[in-house]
Order: structure tokens, then C-alpha cells, then sequence
């Protein structure tokens, strides 16, 4: 037994060939590796991916390793330029100590953004943001150099907010291009940008944008911690942050406003709110957000005020139609025949007699007939998704009139329903008014427009209870104040808008003196006071 139990140690104790030899930790600082060891480590640590690049060179006499990601760098860029800085022989300089390493740095590398990193950590984490490390012989700190790739798509027109009157350029996927846009509009030096690192696997880079001397300290705070707290695998887009740093709240409407337009997000921050902006989505994130920003756009204040609060007046009513309208028609035609002219009711009568169903499942098969055109619209290529969409509505909605299945009555109220939809100017509140008229239409099939009115007012006390960020959903008409009903129903003129929103509670609320409307010069002969 004594035998067998040596045996089975000298077993343990066996290294087979093929084993891996063990490296270093991953957190050792550079000062403690040969540049062999070095290689080795990042070999195991990328393994054998085709775009790992490491190239010994000698530069100012001394042994060195330049290691990147050949995917993640412009390598024209490498080529014509650092590689050249490298190439000649420094005045005075003998990379002995790393003041010696500071010296060359500041000759040939100052202004190019350059980082000394001394630990092996740094060293992955900066070729994976598209540096190149080159780490010297028998010096404790490694160069870090940014060679990211400039292969970014170009600036354009935002596609899901479209703009008549006001500025074209849309936020990209490229969260440097991004900062550019709200800097270029924005010439502030109070104008801050703080980032965050989220993703365990994806390494997300994640910005907090705001006003220093305007935003609440406490939000912004507030804001800080929940994106600290968020321990995720990965992070692709803006929507994965939205739903992680919300506050706890189960319900269809969205809790932050997303944009695509930079000149919206440029006016929200002055007005005290903070932008969250993720590398790798268009779509930036503005919080707190209050259901009078879904009914508002850009284009509202580069145009007349009579004009924009005409339209903005013409969403809020878009919204109502799409909620209620099909809920209206299944329980007038269930319960309430006496709310209807008698010429109209029997006119829709008579187009109904034929069909089979009840108003109840006709509304239901022409809503998710509907919906799946959409869908299939949307997830089709471009160049015939809308014609899918377009084509498909008209000839199922004709073929099913004419079959007697649905009634004509019926495709106007779905097509009035799905038009006015589309009018929100923000996709994500739209979907909240899809699923909500679902849930009408059963509701009104049961209990008819009592139903209807009991659900609608379930809805104003849930977005009642909803908070953003601590700011009532509602706010301002809930607590209703006169003095910040400005800019809600109605747009006021530009001019008399002096205050940022209360319910902000930032720390300037003034944002504009006090001029008085603008008035035309005094005719010839008139007297000026």
C-alpha cells in the first residue's frame, strides 16, 4: 500500500511535455519579465489569433518588442509615422533609466497622446483600445501609443428621426466622433465628459456628459453610482444600459430618452440633463426623462412658435388615437349603439353583415395582421421592406374586405390607428401605445368603454407613480406648475423661455436674461422712449 501511495505522488509531481509552462500573473508589473517572458505571456493571452502582431527592433541602441493588433490599429498611419519617429538616433539621450524613457518620449512622441504603462494588464487593455505597446528592454515601463483605426462610418443623416428644418448630422457608432459633434455645438469649458468601462468580456467604453455649474450634482452623482454598480458580460448598446440603470419600475414606457440628433442632445444638456453616451450605438441616452420630451422634438424651436406648438399639439393627439380608437369601435359596436348617428350605425351595419366574427376578434386579426407586416417591413432588406409593408397592408386589407372577412369599416380604423402611431416622434414611446392598445381592445370587449375608462385612468395613476431618476414622470403638470408650462402643451416663444425645467433642480435656473419680445424699429418721425 506504502508503494502505491509513492507512486501516486511521484505522479502528481510528473510535468507532462505538452503542459503550458507557467507565466507570471497577469497583474505583475513589466520591470520583472524579459522580453521573451513577455512574448510568451501575450501569446497565452491571445492565443493564436491572426491578428496579433509582435516584432522585435532596436531603437536608440536598445533591444525592444512592439507588440499590437494589427484588426484594432491603422497600420498606414504606423508605418509612415512612428515607425520613422523611431528610426533615427536621439541627441544625448541612452535609454538606461526610464528618465531616459521620458526624455525620448517628450522628443519624439510629444503631442501624440502618448501613456507609460508598467503593468501587464495595461499592456492588454491598451491593445485591445487600438494602441501599440513598445515595452524596452530592461526598463520598467512600457509606451503606449493610440493608433486607433479610422475606419468609422461617415457622419449622416440621423435615419430614425428625420429633420426638415435644422441641422443633418447624426451621431455614429464611434464614441470619439460622437464627443466631437456635442463639443463643435457646445464651446464650453464646463462642458465635462467622464468615462466608465463596462462589460466584463466587452470592455464597453461608457460616457456621462454634463453641464459643470448647471446639472444637479446630486443626479449626476446619483448617475455615477448605478453605472458603477452594473456588473454585466457584455454591453452593445444604449438600450442595455437603459435597462440596468433605471429605476425598478415594471412598465412598457421608457424611463430614458434616446436620440440620434446631436443638436438635441446639445439642448438637453443645457438645460441641466446628463447625456449617457456607449461606443458602438448612435443612439445616445438623455436622463431624467419626463413624458412631455416624447412629444417634443428638435425642429419644435426652428420654426415659428405657433407652429411648433401646432404640431406638437397634433402628437399628443396621434397618441390618443392610437391608443383608444380600436378600443372605441369594439365597444360602441359591443355595448353603446346609442353614441353613434343612426345613419352611420347602420351604415356600418350593413357593411357587417356579412362578416363572421365579432368586432372583438376582427379588430384582433387586423391588429396582429398588421403588426407582423410591420415587422416583416422592418427586418426585410430596405429596398423591399416597404414595399413589402406597403403592398401587403392593401392587398390583405382589399382581399379581406372583399371575402367578407373583415369589414371596410375596419381597414380605415386600423390604417387611421397605424398612421397615427408613426407620428411619435420616438420609437420606443410608440411601442408602449402598441402594447397598451391590446390590452384596451380585451378590456372593451368585456366591460365596454366603462372598461376603456377605467384602464385610461390605471394609466395616468401608474405614470403617476413612475420616476426617472427620482423626477416624477409626469412632472411638470404633475405637481402642476404655472410657471414651467412653457415649454409643455404649447411652445411659448423663444424669447420668454428664461428658466430651465424646476423639476431639474439645477444649480443655474436661470438660463437666459430677461430681453422682452422683439419689437420693429420706430417709424420715421416717431418718438423712441
Amino acid at each position: 500500500m506504502s508503494i502505491l501511495k509513492s507512486l501516486l505522488k511521484m505522479q502528481k509531481k510528473k510535468v507532462l511535455p505538452f503542459q503550458m509552462e507557467e507565466l507570471p500573473d497577469a497583474g505583475e508589473v513589466l520591470k520583472s519579465l524579459s522580453l521573451e517572458q513577455l512574448k510568451g505571456k501575450i501569446r497565452n493571452e491571445f492565443g493564436n489569433t491572426v491578428d496579433l502582431s509582435m516584432d522585435e527592433l532596436k531603437t536608440e541602441g536598445k533591444d525592444a518588442l512592439l507588440v499590437y493588433l494589427v484588426s484594432m490599429i491603422d497600420t498606414k498611419l504606423l508605418k509612415e509615422t512612428f515607425l520613422t519617429s523611431l528610426g533615427g538616433k536621439s541627441d544625448g539621450i541612452e535609454l538606461t533609466t526610464e528618465d531616459d524613457l521620458k526624455s525620448l518620449c517628450k522628443e519624439k512622441f510629444g503631442g501624440a497622446g502618448y501613456h507609460l504603462i508598467e503593468t501587464f494588464d495595461e499592456v492588454v487593455a491598451a491593445m485591445l483600445n487600438g494602441n501599440i505597446i513598445i515595452v524596452f528592454k530592461d526598463l520598467g515601463k512600457a509606451l503606449s501609443l493610440s493608433m486607433g483605426s479610422a475606419e468609422d462610418r461617415a457622419i449622416t443623416e440621423p435615419s430614425t428621426q428625420t429633420v426638415i428644418r435644422g441641422p443633418k448630422d447624426g451621431f455614429v457608432e464611434s464614441i470619439e466622433t460622437n464627443v466631437s459633434l456635442l463639443r463643435r455645438r457646445i464651446k464650453n469649458r464646463k462642458l465635462r465628459f467622464e468615462k466608465f468601462v463596462i462589460g466584463t468580456e466587452t470592455q464597453t467604453t461608457v460616457y456621462i456628459s454634463y453641464m459643470e455649474g448647471i446639472s444637479n450634482k446630486k443626479m449626476v452623482e446619483e448617475i455615477r453610482k448605478r453605472l458603477s454598480k452594473i456588473k454585466v458580460h457584455a454591453i452593445f448598446e444604449s438600450g442595455n444600459i437603459e435597462e440596468l440603470i433605471a429605476d425598478k419600475s415594471a412598465t412598457p414606457f421608457p424611463l430614458a430618452l434616446n436620440t440620434e440628433r446631436p443638436d438635441s442632445v446639445a439642448a438637453n444638456l443645457l438645460d441641466g440633463k446628463i447625456a449617457i453616451l456607449i461606443d458602438g450605438t448612435p443612439f445616445v441616452l438623455m436622463v431624467p426623462a419626463v413624458l412631455v420630451d416624447f412629444f417634443s422634438t428638435a425642429e419644435d424651436y426652428y420654426q415659428n412658435f405657433m407652429m411648433g406648438s401646432f404640431l406638437r399639439m397634433i402628437r399628443y393627439l396621434s397618441f390618443m388615437i392610437a391608443l383608444i380608437t380600436p378600443s372605441l369601435y369594439v365597444g360602441i359596436l359591443t355595448f353603446h349603439h346609442e353614441l353613434l348617428p343612426t345613419p352611420l350605425l347602420l351604415g356600418i351595419i350593413a357593411q357587417r353583415e356579412g362578416v363572421p366574427f365579432p368586432a372583438v376578434i376582427e379588430v384582433l386579426i387586423m391588429e396582429v395582421t398588421f403588426e407582423i407586416l410591420r415587422e416583416a417591413g422592418v427586418r426585410m432588406p430596405r429596398a423591399v421592406g416597404q414595399t413589402v409593408s406597403i403592398v401587403g397592408a392593401l392587398v390583405i386589407g382589399q382581399a379581406a374586405a372583399e371575402a367578407g372577412i373583415i369589414s371596410n369599416i375596419m381597414v380605415i380604423i386600423v390604417a387611421i390607428t397605424a398612421i397615427a402611431n408613426f407620428v411619435s416622434p420616438t420609437y420606443s414611446f410608440a411601442a408602449a401605445a402598441r402594447l397598451l392598445r391590446f390590452m384596451l381592445i380585451i378590456v372593451s370587449a368585456i366591460l365596454g368603454l366603462y372598461g376603456v375608462l377605467i384602464v385610461l385612468v390605471l394609466i395616468v395613476a401608474h405614470l403617476s407613480s413612475l420616476r426617472s431618476f427620482g423626477v416624477p414622470y409626469l412632472a411638470p403638470v404633475a405637481p402642476f406648475i404655472i410657471e414651467q408650462q412653457k415649454d409643455v402643451f404649447f411652445r411659448f416663444p423663444f424669447w420668454s423661455m428664461r428658466k430651465r425645467p424646476g423639476y431639474l433642480k439645477t444649480q443655474n435656473p436661470e438660463k437666459q436674461p430677461k430681453t422682452g419680445s422683439p419689437s420693429p424699429p420706430p417709424m420715421k418721425g416717431e418718438q423712441t422712449n
